[in-house]
């Protein structure tokens, strides 16, 4: 790809919700970043298969005219380096699952040791993993707010197995500069996985003292790392 000149305000960002969430989840990055005169989508995802999610993401980003930063949430990590959209001139994870090619996403998840707090996760008699109810504030969101737990939960999206046991392709890390916020206190992907799969990728890693869920909790953490990244495509 030639290099362009591109001005921050012709720079689009596409945010990518993991599992148990959907795009209203991005509701306080999406405000800040759309006043700033950036145009935001919020793409859904299906998590009904892993190739589901790739073909939903591409879907998204047809509808995309300028070059993209393209932001992925926890599972959403391994969806975003799966794409082959050239629109796509950067990366951002955000406290997600970066899984190098051959592996899977249960692979990278299930790493390490888990928190002591961390939920025991099972398909349902239809083959779908919800989050325990009492997971939110245990550890997907601990951060959150009494109200902003009530929202996650009643709004959580499950996943189905075929999202999580299919190895990926080639990731688009190895071609597109990424950055790597790490959330220190993360009680769903630990902060040593994740500073792991960052150095792995070789990824611009930014730490802050946040949970599994900073789009709720800490978005002027989230905001502040996708305008790095929006600036280096812009200055590309």
């Amino acid at each position: 790809m030639s290099p362009q000149k591109i001005s921050s305000q012709n720079v689009d960002i596409v945010l990518v919700h993991g599992a148990w969430g959907d795009g209203s989840g991005w509701a306080k990055v999406i405000a800040p970043l759309s006043a700033s005169g950036f145009a935001v989508t919020a793409a859904p995802l299906p998590l009904t298969s892993f190739a589901d999610d790739i073909a939903a993401l591409e879907r998204a980003l047809e509808r995309v005219t300028a070059p993209v930063v393209l932001v992925g949430h926890a599972y959403a990590g391994a969806v975003i380096a799966s794409v082959r959209s050239e629109k796509v001139k950067a990366l951002v994870y955000v406290a997600a699952l970066a899984p190098e090619e051959g592996e899977t996403v249960a692979d990278v998840f299930y790493r390490g040791e888990p928190h002591p707090q961390a939920p025991k996760l099972a398909p349902d008699s239809h083959g779908f993993i919800y989050l325990p109810h009492e997971a939110f504030a245990a550890a997907y969101a601990q951060n959150a707010r009494g109200e902003e737990l009530a929202v996650l939960a009643a709004a959580q999206r499950p996943i189905s197995p075929a999202c999580i046991t299919v190895p990926v392709p080639r990731p688009l890390w190895k071609g597109r500069p990424a950055w790597f916020l790490i959330a220190e206190e993360d009680r769903m992907i630990s902060a040593a996985n994740q500073h792991f799969m960052a150095e792995r990728m070789q990824a611009t890693q930014r730490s802050f003292p946040v949970d599994h869920t900073p789009m709720t909790t800490a978005p002027e953490a989230v905001v502040e790392v996708i305008r790095d990244a929006a600036a280096a495509v812009a200055g590309a």
